[in-house]
């Protein structure tokens, strides 16, 4: 295919994307911060940071200039929420508003509570295009077999980045809500810290499962109260991102809820580990009270991770309150 296509983010997500999308296109752009890891990448073909031992693609290419994506047609936004707004403000400097743009994170702006798409649409146009799905980047990359989503308001745009995307092992289906798209991957990680909590408080089985069930019927709520449709959370985006969020060991959030339901805090900082869903639970419960949801779940991770209430305690008031 002859197209040009860039990825800003050189993470574990954004590397796997690129070793997909380059499969399809003549030249993937994958934009950098560090000069090392650019250099690394361009010289010795290896992301040294995250796939020391996976050989990229001849015609995945690194820059640490974002200059040099100015051509592209297709850009993926393979970043955290919280460097959004920036890359953003500096993209709007170098690229056309017939670019399109297309968002991998899960997370919302606080305290505007603004979707990424939002803020797409704030610097560019409202045509951007939404990615989530169950998706393990360490997975995409050795080419094992994958499910996602993709939705626009604009569906050529979800025609060309499916085209782009779709190889032999990742498969994509397109849907066409955007706020539903959006708010799965928001909540599914919120409601894979509330499993991890369970789990690091050895609760049992039949709590936790009783738990994951109400996750995803609240989950359902917010959707529609924030403008998406109920279908939505039954898509690879809804249900199958958070059973897969909630309970696999791969699962960062989860891996964060395990941490705090054993009354131990990690030092992101130091760490250098995103977790979304701790940057996200504010928002989400912000959102529930502006459109007066009593979303019980999203109560029990605020209480343990914001509020550090004792764990033990924060899922008495749930249990206490949960049918």
């Amino acid at each position: 295919m002859t197209m040009k296509v860039g990825v800003i983010g050189a993470g574990s997500l954004g590397t796997a994307l690129s070793q997909t999308i380059s499969e399809n296109v003549d030249q993937l752009l994958l934009h950098v911060r560090k000069q090392e890891l650019c250099d690394d990448i361009n010289n010795m073909g290896y992301n040294t940071h995250y796939y020391p031992n996976r050989k990229l693609n001849d015609n995945i290419k690194a820059t640490t200039d974002l200059n040099d994506l100015i051509d592209c047609e297709i850009i993926f936004l393979a970043i955290p929420s919280s460097a959004f707004r920036p890359t953003l403000k500096s993209l709007k400097e170098v690229i056309s508003n017939d670019t399109i743009l297309v968002t991998t994170a899960k997370g919302i702006e606080y305290p505007s509570l603004n979707t990424m798409g939002d803020l797409i649409s704030e610097y560019f146009n409202n045509e951007y295009v939404v990615l989530s799905g169950p998706n393990f980047a360490s997975e995409i990359m050795i080419k094992q077999p994958t499910l996602t989503n993709i939705a626009s308001r604009n569906p050529e745009n979800s025609k060309k980045v499916k085209k782009v995307l779709t190889t032999k092992h990742f498969k994509v289906k397109i849907i066409d809500d955007i706020r539903g798209i959006e708010l799965c991957g928001v909540l599914k990680n919120i409601n894979a810290i509330a499993n991890g909590i369970c789990e690091g408080m050895k609760i049992n089985e039949n709590a936790r499962y009783g738990i994951l069930t109400k996750s995803f019927e609240d989950t359902i709520t917010i959707i529609e109260a924030f403008g998406g449709v109920s279908e939505t959370a039954h898509e690879y985006c809804g249900f199958g991102d958070l059973i897969l969020t909630s309970t696999s060991t791969e699962s960062r959030n989860h891996t964060l809820g395990i941490l705090y339901g054993q009354r131990l805090i990690i030092d992101e900082a130091a760490s250098g580990i995103v977790f979304e869903g701790k940057n996200s639970i504010r928002a989400v419960k912000d959102i529930c009270a502006n459109k007066n949801i009593n979303s019980n779940i999203v109560d029990f991770v605020y209480d343990v991770i914001i509020e550090r209430m004792n764990p033990v305690k924060a899922f008495d008031i749930l249990w206490e309150k949960i049918e």
